[in-house]
């Protein structure tokens, strides 16, 4: 197993966010995706090996799958001129960030169980009584939330949406999160996953037309449950980085910098977590 890149080094503007350097190329952004990893919005001092090929990989295939209905951002895929990020970069639109996580959720789990439990309210929304951890919804919601510098996204209601962005921009984001939520949902159904929640960005282009950016579909944004062991009334087996939460929450740690070390075996169990994720979904080997 190689080792994992924690951060690259290119002659260009960059912005490092918790997983991905964005370098400013001028008309375009390269987008680098590193091997980091965080939880609980800490990023974790080792990374996981392959990560960020594997997440990258999954985010082209995603966005090649849907490209006639949903436009993304993606222009071109490892560029020949920077060899040294190669199977982990994208050439991409440069696009107007719109300030809001669009997240959508298909199961009760994570924060949505623990508001539930108080309140029989996810985000706000009202949902039938008697539900368990990790049941399938009614029908899919859409939960946005603020996209904050620092610390955690903050819940919003569509309400708060609309006054942030306005209804036109407010409506089409909540559409459409739904509407590609689903189609994925059902497609990594036939491939035994579960996709329980996910997050989606999108950006402004200078005509005002809304685009897919960032990563799509991946364990770093998504909650992926194996459907062979699905059983709801406790949490899941997953594809994802909650198998780092659940270690993380055995330590004796406050949940603010430094984070501590993961140990191997956590590193190899989670890389090996999102392998089988991407294989799965995409059908195809990882090299």
């Amino acid at each position: 197993m190689a080792d994992a890149l924690l951060s690259t080094d290119l002659p260009f503007p960059v912005r490092r966010g918790k997983v991905r350097d964005v370098y400013d190329l001028g008309d375009r952004l390269l987008i680098v995706a590193t091997d980091r990893i965080s939880a609980f919005d800490c990023v974790m001092p080792n990374g996981i090996p392959d990560k960020g090929r594997i997440l990258t990989a999954l985010s082209l295939f995603w966005f090649q799958k849907f490209r006639q209905q949903f436009e993304n951002h993606l222009l071109a895929i490892d560029p020949p001129e920077f060899p040294q990020v190669r199977g982990r970069s994208m050439i991409v639109k440069k696009a107007a960030v719109v300030p809001i996580e669009c997240v959508a959720r298909g199961y009760l789990a994570g924060s949505g169980w623990k508001e539930y439990q108080q309140s029989q309210t996810v985000c706000g929304i009202k949902l039938p009584a008697g539900l368990r951890q990790c049941d399938r919804l009614p029908s899919p919601i859409f939960t946005p939330a603020t996209k904050e510098e620092s610390g955690h996204d903050v819940n919003v209601g569509f309400g708060e949406t609309v006054a942030r962005v306005g209804e036109k921009i407010a409506t089409e984001l909540r559409d459409r999160t739904l509407s590609l939520y689903t189609q994925a949902a059902d497609y990594a159904r036939t491939r035994g996953i579960i996709i329980a929640d996910t997050k989606f960005e999108f950006g402004a282009l200078p005509d005002g037309k809304l685009i897919l950016i960032d990563e799509v579909l991946t364990p770093d944004s998504s909650r992926f449950w194996p459907v062979d062991q699905y059983e709801p009334g406790h949490d899941q087996p997953s594809f994802d980085k909650q198998f780092v939460r659940n270690w993380l929450e055995t330590q004796p740690w406050d949940k603010r910098p430094p984070a501590p070390m993961l140990p191997d075996d956590v590193v190899a169990g989670t890389r090996q977590r999102y392998l089988e994720a991407y294989e799965r979904l995409t059908r195809v080997k990882f090299s």
